[in-house]
């Protein structure tokens, strides 16, 4: 394998780990559903699709490869679509958004 392309692989694996664990940190540390909903989908979408990146620049030009890429736009499709439906509904139902000042939820 290119050293170049081994070390682009361990930085982006090494990203999309970074990102994968700032996810959860977001779901502790932000105020209301809202927050944590928003830092969530943002780590785990930016964090899978780096990690996915990483694994194909590892594999090469295979079929796999193909699924790989698959994977990413299926990713990056679903889970805003899936994220936005949740905080939609939360809004929906009255749920409201934490305001500087309010206690946290």
């Amino acid at each position: 394998m290119n050293p170049v392309i081994e070390v682009l692989f361990f930085v982006l694996i090494a990203l999309g780990l970074f990102f994968m664990f700032i996810g959860p940190l977001g779901l502790i540390r932000m105020p209301d559903f809202y927050t944590r909903a928003h830092a969530s989908g943002k780590c785990d979408s930016l964090g899978e699709g780096l990690l996915l990146l990483g694994f194909i620049l590892y594999e090469g030009f295979t079929f796999n490869m193909v699924k790989l890429v698959f994977l990413i736009l299926f990713i990056y499709i679903l889970t805003p679509t899936a994220t936005y439906a949740i905080v939609r509904a939360a809004y929906v139902i009255g749920l409201k958004p934490w305001k500087v000042g309010d206690e946290r939820r």
